[in-house]
């Protein structure tokens, strides 16, 4: 299609930082396009463990606790497979990534999704976790600042969570990608940093989202030896090691490059705010998200399906976005919006937007403005 304005992907649409740009460009000119460590470059794993240590507070063990990955996608894969086995239980909350309850069959486990809702700001319980906890149950995956809902935890709910993971001996997945693009007035807590949970967490991050790295495919999981050696077992006959290339410009990233990050995130917020402000005024219900770059409104009251809504508003008005239940059930009568596009066409999106609910409330049964 031809004029479609994408809010869909979640991909940042700044450039990677030259610094970034330049790291890995200088790699390629010494040559440096070999095979590395199965558990990723030293000098890499040098720097994680500063970055986590600075900016988490957990200290890792550069030579037995980091493992470098091909993306967050792939550390979250290695971490199933390393601590499931067939039968299993792994609880995570949804609407959640598209990928987490694949990831937990392909690996034999037993996807048990927990509901969160709108009316809670998509923040997950610990008592809805106590509820479906079983016998079987063996790990909780975590991920917050949350895709698709932008949801976080406070403080003192993490600190519930986390003694119900001690209580009932829960390994934690704690995808932690989108941490950095917290927004202001919100504290980004990392499960591992709290008593007793260090020794039973797997935290996952990567350079993607907060570097506007993509493309450069590099992730990291930092965990007890014990579990990075598990992990690495996995990852030296699957992916051997990421790329070398990676590898080098991640160091810059994560050493030099917070001020860039910071300048990002400050733009995504000014996009969250005009496009959350543009949905109520549409009189679509949307909470404010408190990080990432989604926003997540409900369109129930247009009378579609998200898959209706998301097909039609692509084919009448040129705009993409994805259906809610892409994200599980709870994510029905929802759609998720990417604010990673450039302002000038979330504004022309926006209005397409607008003119559809608008037609839609005219032409749809049933379909009604919220007052």
């Amino acid at each position: 299609m031809h004029d479609v304005i994408s809010l869909g992907i979640g991909e940042p649409d700044f450039v990677t930082p030259w610094r970034i740009r330049e790291a890995a460009i200088y790699a390629l000119e010494q040559g440096r396009t070999g095979y590395t460590s199965n558990l990723g470059l030293p000098r890499l794993r040098r720097s994680i463990a500063s970055y986590v240590g600075r900016w988490f507070g957990v200290d890792y063990s550069p030579e037995t606790e980091i493992l470098v990955t091909v993306g967050v996608s792939e550390a979250l894969d290695i971490a199933l497979r390393a601590v499931i086995n067939p039968g299993d239980e792994i609880l995570f909350h949804e609407p959640c990534y598209v990928s987490y309850a694949p990831g937990i069959t392909l690996s034999h486990g037993v996807p048990v999704p927990i509901p969160t809702t709108a009316r809670d700001g998509f923040a997950l319980r610990a008592e809805a976790i106590a509820a479906r906890i079983t016998p079987a149950s063996r790990a909780l995956v975590l991920n917050f600042p949350t895709n698709p809902t932008g949801a976080v935890l406070d403080r003192t709910e993490i600190e519930k969570i986390a003694a119900l993971c001690v209580k009932h001996d829960l390994v934690v997945i704690s995808d932690e990608v989108y941490a950095e693009l917290t927004f202001p007035g919100h504290e980004h807590v990392s499960i591992a940093s709290l008593p007793g949970m260090r020794e039973r967490t797997i935290f996952l991050h990567g350079c993607s989202k907060a570097f506007a790295m993509t493309g450069f495919r590099l992730g990291f999981a930092c965990a007890p030896a014990e579990l990075t050696e598990a992990m690495m077992r996995v990852h030296q006959y699957a992916m051997l090691c990421a790329s070398i290339i990676a590898q080098e410009a991640a160091i810059e990233a994560l050493d030099s490059c917070r001020e860039e990050m910071l300048r990002m995130r400050e733009k995504y917020m000014e996009r969250r705010n005009f496009v959350v402000a543009a949905f109520r005024n549409m009189g679509l219900p949307c909470i404010e998200p408190k990080g990432t770059f989604y926003a997540f409104p409900e369109i129930s009251t247009t009378g579609l399906s998200s898959r209706d809504f998301a097909i039609r508003l692509l084919e009448e008005e040129r705009v993409a976005m994805v259906p809610g239940d892409a994200f599980g059930p709870g994510g029905a009568g929802y759609v998720r919006c990417s604010c990673s596009t450039a302002m000038e066409l979330i504004e022309v999106a926006m209005e397409r937007i607008a003119r559809f609910v608008d037609r839609l409330r005219v032409s749809t049964p049933g379909a009604h403005r919220p007052s």
